[in-house]
């Protein structure tokens, strides 16, 4: 279970009250309010109260919870916070309710005075079932089932998307570029707004003084535009600083940009970035990426369970991601974020659950449930049959044709070394791969020979990331052997730009003679040889 605990608010509740939490989330400018709901679905909030955040009806704090019987058995899903602070949450019946400072509309309701208690927000959201809700400093957004995206409140640097800088007293749907698109995941820093599409698509609008839109410049966008330096990848999730924006994509890569007086980028210097660049390169894959509108602190979680963290921390500047001996992102802004407040509702439901893709992870190379055994140079991988047939079409051919129940369920592999075959076996159950790139040439191989085209594709990628003088031209040959021509094609770029060095490797002289006569030829024609 999460540990909510390690936030400091927390420590005013007895070991009763911290057993009955199943969501909770701590906000306001020193993370001195907090809202949890418990196992019975009963909203409880305690803290300061600031501008009434607290929804309780009036301005008192209180350090013993109060019920907040309005939203007691609503099934919260999703909730943000603004720095007035608001209060924004959303049911899974797709409600949207908002309350707290209201100076700018922030609540939606048409009106600018405090909300001293939870209000449904009404206008064009009735008609919505609303799945998420971000809040900025004093802006809010909303995000329909069907993609639709409505914003409101504050709009002082085009924040709402409205194409004016006038503030919205009501949600309004967001369009413009956005018309026709299917919105998927909402982000929003402190005066600027951010949305991802079904296609992989990300999408700015706001305040850009510090290249926090991504788009290669620092003027504020009245409108939703794209961000076009990432057209050339599938970004899945998008979080949002108080300055500075991160995106990941469907390949476990990660991008930052804006602000960076805190090293928040994670570039290892504090130079702000008008456009996305990527970060983590010699990391594993990323599945989760974290950042919050009130702080200046950024997370992230590979795929093996590592969390890094990076920007403020506890007042120090880290420019480079650093390895934290925590099981999740949240604790990162539980113990160096400021203020430690939650960069989303966070959920202590208890971990023994597992998903699909989780349980089969687990599961691969388990002696247990295996049903079918494969041996490499001497050594066993154990694997499931029918994973693998749904899996991988050369197997579903084997097994289909081939299989006979009679015989001993074990697979001789000789073509292939085992760390090339067990990595690829382990592709099956993750859809990632965790290899050097001189045993991705091995994987480029097999996956050619099984006609994995995705696979030889992430292969050609792994070789993109790790390519080195030292080992240029040998991965020039494999991108060769293998027709892949993309990769083929970057090899030959990265050996003629480092001619100088690559020509004084053993690779380069240890070349197929054809081959080396057909790069010769090639490099002369680019004019590098002209010396």
């Amino acid at each position: 279970m999460v540990d909510v605990g390690k936030w400091p608010i927390f420590t005013l509740l007895s070991p009763q009250e911290i057993a009955s939490i199943r969501k909770a989330c701590v906000f306001g400018t020193s993370a001195n309010e907090a809202i949890y709901i418990t196992h019975d679905d009963e909203v409880f909030v305690f803290g300061l109260n600031c501008s009434n955040c607290l929804g309780t009806g009036d301005n008192q704090s209180t350090i013993v919870p109060k019920k907040l019987e309005a939203l007691c058995g609503k099934k919260i899903s999703s909730l943000s916070y603004g720095s007035g602070p608001h209060v924004v949450l959303c049911t899974e019946d797709g409600e949207v309710y908002a309350w707290g400072h209201n100076g700018y509309s922030q609540l939606g309701n048409g009106a600018t005075n405090q909300g001293i208690t939870p209000v449904q927000v009404c206008t064009n959201l009735l008609i919505k079932k609303v799945v998420e809700v971000a809040c900025g400093s004093h802006h809010s957004m909303a995000l329909s089932l069907d993609g639709d995206l409505y914003a409101w409140g504050y709009n002082n640097c085009g924040q709402v998307g409205s194409g004016s800088t006038a503030n919205q007293p009501t949600p309004r749907r967001v369009s413009n570029c956005l018309q026709g698109k299917i919105v998927v995941g909402i982000a929003c820093g402190q005066t600027s707004s951010m949305a991802v599409v079904n296609n992989g698509e990300v999408y700015g609008w706001g305040y850009n003084g510090n290249g926090q839109l991504g788009l290669g410049n620092n003027g504020n966008q009245l409108t939703p535009c794209r961000v076009a330096a990432l057209h050339s990848v599938c970004v899945l999730q998008i979080a949002c600083g108080y300055a500075h924006t991160l995106a990941l994509t469907d390949e476990g890569l990660l991008y930052a940009w804006g602000a960076n007086t805190y090293g928040q980028l994670g570039t290892g210097n504090k130079s702000n970035q008008l456009s996305p660049v990527q970060i983590m390169m010699e990391k594993e894959r990323v599945v989760e990426i974290a950042a919050c509108h009130s702080a200046h602190t950024s997370a992230a979680k590979t795929q093996s369970g590592q969390v890094y963290m990076w920007g403020q921390c506890r007042g120090q500047s880290v420019t480079f991601p650093h390895l934290t001996h925590f099981a999740c992102t949240d604790d990162v802004f539980a113990c160096f974020a400021t203020p430690a407040v939650m960069w989303r509702l966070l959920s202590v439901e208890h971990e023994d659950f597992l998903t699909v893709a989780e349980s089969l992870k687990k599961e691969f190379d388990s002696p247990e449930t295996s049903d079918l055994k494969f041996r490499v140079d001497g050594k066993y991988i154990h694997v499931h049959k029918a994973v693998l047939k749904i899996r991988c079409e050369h197997f579903r051919t084997m097994f289909q044709s081939y299989w006979n129940e009679d015989m001993k369920e074990v697979i001789e592999i000789d073509q292939f070394s085992y760390p090339v075959y067990r990595a690829f076996l382990e592709y099956l159950y993750t859809d990632s791969v965790d290899l050097p790139p001189e045993d991705a040439i091995g994987l480029l191989d097999l996956a050619t020979s099984y006609c994995e085209n995705r696979l030889k594709k992430l292969c050609q990628h792994i070789i993109k990331r790790g390519i080195t003088v030292e080992n240029a031209f040998s991965l020039l040959s494999a991108a060769v052997r293998y027709d892949a021509e993309d990769l083929e094609e970057f090899c030959f770029k990265f050996c003629v730009n480092h001619l100088t060095e690559v020509t004084q490797t053993t690779a380069f002289w240890q070349m197929d003679g054809p081959l080396l006569k057909e790069f010769i030829a090639k490099a002369s024609k680019c004019g590098a040889f002209k010396n």
